[in-house]
């Protein structure tokens, strides 16, 4: 018996991975967070599984549920929305069942940050404008924020940031930031990335504000900021000029 943790992605059904699509085929028993995970990836489950909303279930719960699977011999297959690398509390539920002996793998999805950049149809590394993308929230009820990281200090560097679950803060937000980047810097707000009711909304930090405050967006939103989102004069990349020797294209290792 295994437990298969899966990336479900941002949001769209298809946009999970052949990977996860299969694992869900296969397992009897299936915990999802009914809050973001599209219900229409449950259509893969195989006929008759047992399917468990976990929304509104603590970790005890749902740990209580993957014995049970396991006393049954039942794979489980436990969904999570975007990707399980970042704000997925699976590492608090990995320890659980490494403490049980209980086998797991971990299947990654499409994050959030990919899906807004896809809609936006912008890349968020430019050749001399930004090489870093820094995923970063503001503290919360969930979690605090290790006094080191903050959003002064990300930027500081000016690197493109995709910030998460701080649209309820957006005032506060855009003051952070305003400092480092100036209120010209181009920022959009993409909201239920990939979902059928997508929304985006394109605007600098001297303007976000009072265009958020126009919509009901309160939830469910990635704040892009960086001049990235507004830059068309650059470089190219090295990677397909014609004069970069590498080893694909005749030159050496």
């Amino acid at each position: 018996m295994t437990v298969h943790f899966i990336g479900a992605g941002p949001g769209a059904p298809d946009l999970i991975t052949v990977r996860g699509r299969d694992l869900i085929a296969a397992c009897p028993v299936c915990l999802y967070a009914g809050s973001l995970v599209p219900k229409a990836l449950l259509g893969y489950c195989p006929p008759g599984a047992s399917i468990i909303d976990t929304a509104s279930m603590s970790l005890d719960e749902i740990v209580a549920e993957i014995v049970r699977a396991t006393e049954r011999g039942q794979n489980v297959a436990r969904l999570h929305s975007g990707d399980l690398s970042i704000w997925s509390a699976l590492g608090e539920q990995l320890r659980r069942l490494d403490a049980l002996n209980i086998p797991y793998t971990v299947t990654p999805g499409v994050p959030a940050f990919a899906a807004a950049a896809a809609a936006l149809a912008r890349e968020l590394t430019l050749p001399e404008v930004a090489q870093s993308v820094v995923l970063t929230r503001t503290p919360g009820r969930a979690s605090a924020m290790p006094a080191s990281e903050n959003l002064g200090a990300f930027a500081a560097t000016r690197a493109t940031l995709a910030i998460h679950l701080s649209i309820h803060v957006i005032d506060k937000t855009v003051a952070e930031l305003l400092p480092a980047y100036g209120e010209d810097c181009p920022v959009a707000i993409v909201f239920r990335a990939s979902w059928p009711d997508e929304r985006i909304i394109r605007a600098t930090l001297g303007t976000i504000v009072a265009e958020v405050k126009k919509t009901d967006i309160e939830r469910t939103a990635l704040i892009i900021v960086g001049d990235v989102l507004a830059a068309r004069y650059f470089r190219d990349s090295a990677l397909y000029d014609s004069g970069y020797r590498r080893r694909f294209r005749g030159g050496g290792a």
